[in-house]
């Protein structure tokens, strides 16, 4: 017997969903990307470890980021793009350090950098992961305790990482071009108002109205609030916002119960640098096939970058748990924000008064 129609389609988009969730993409990406940017962010983490101050190593390691924006161009092209990333993250970084101090202006300050680096980011086609670790860098030293004497100290690890990002990013480069033939550098795009400047505003307000909202709540070193939620809203259409969003919730559940298992364990500063490495290698390997699955490593990775220099006042019940707490209301604004990127309802009520704000005719040319 054939079911109704309102049934038949529930069971279809089920049945649509499950299937995108085990659906693993292909790849072409060699092994030692992955490795070179295992290298970026685990050596410096070593080199903490080894003169005692992993508290340093893991500051730098937020600058090894900076070389997953490696583009596929050629080296000069390559190293430009990096180096001009670089000055970047640890613009975002300092400017979130320097909002720690300041807590009432927090929240503008990481709207300001979201909307900012979003416009760049859209106007010179950044590809992934676009804004996302300048703002979890902004994120994680806005929350990194500390005082205004320190500031110069933090910025110049971050910058130290940056650079040593740039170099393995060089020596890399040399290697793969060897063995393959770089992309063309591809002229960039017209910039539209609505893709650059409107689409920014929304995204960097739905970060900001996260961090918000966390902030109304109480919630403690609610970092992941906002990089939650540009990870969701981040998505070309309000489909794959709907995707990102479920992968991202799944992965980050399963992530939070190794997260758990990991915290647990009697971690002293070698097995941190090791563990953070190897994770970062299983993300970039994972990442492009699917990223619900890479999504599962990224949650620990996250964790440790933000909270290992206090492993041992924290309860990794109650860490784990507000992380979650974190990730759903991330998540929720987020979808929300995307509805109004994506709905054209949603984006005609709130463009008409940010371009009549702004002074600018609609659908210009």
């Amino acid at each position: 017997m054939t079911p109704p129609a309102p049934r038949r389609r529930a069971i279809d988009i089920v049945r649509d969903e499950l299937r995108q969730l085990v659906t693993i993409k292909p790849s072409d990406r060699p092994w030692q990307m992955p490795f070179a940017a295992a290298l970026a962010n685990g050596l410096p983490l070593f080199v903490g470890a080894f003169f005692g101050h992993l508290e340093y190593g893991l500051i730098s390691s937020l600058g090894g980021l900076v070389f997953l924006y490696l583009p596929e161009t050629p080296m000069a092209h390559r190293m430009v793009s990096l180096m001009a990333t670089a000055f970047g993250m640890i613009a975002c970084y300092a400017l979130g350090v320097m909002s720690h101090l300041l807590p009432a202006v927090m929240t503008p300050v990481l709207t300001f950098i979201a909307i900012l680096v979003t416009m760049v980011c859209r106007f010179y086609r950044v590809g992934v992961p676009g804004s996302l670790f300048f703002i979890m860098a902004a994120a994680i030293g806005a929350y990194s305790p500390g005082d205004i004497l320190q500031i110069p100290q933090k910025v110049g690890l971050i910058a130290m990482g940056s650079l040593l990002a740039c170099l393995i990013a060089f020596f890399y480069s040399l290697f793969i071009l060897s063995r393959r033939a770089p992309k063309p550098i591809e002229p960039i795009p017209h910039a539209t108002f609505d893709f650059v400047v409107f689409d920014s505003l929304v995204i960097g307000l739905a970060v900001g109205l996260s961090l918000a909202l966390a902030q109304l709540l109480q919630m403690e070193n609610a970092y992941w609030v906002p990089i939650s939620c540009l990870a969701v809203i981040q998505g070309m259409s309000l489909r794959a916002v709907w995707e990102k969003q479920l992968q991202r919730l799944l992965g980050t559940a399963i992530g939070l119960v190794l997260s758990w298992a990991l915290l647990s364990l009697p971690l002293e500063k070698w097995s941190i640098a090791v563990t953070i490495t190897l994770l970062a290698f299983i993300i970039e390997t994972a990442v492009v096939r699917h990223y619900g699955f890479a999504a599962i490593f990224i949650t620990p990775l996250t964790l440790l970058l933000a909270e290992a220099g206090n492993l041992g006042q924290l309860d990794p019940g109650s860490l784990v748990q507000a992380r979650f707490l974190d990730t759903l209301l991330g998540c929720a604004v987020g979808l929300a924000g995307g509805v109004c990127l994506h709905d054209p309802r949603a984006r005609s009520a709130i463009g008409k008064p940010i371009r009549r704000l702004l002074g600018v005719r609609p659908n210009p040319q």
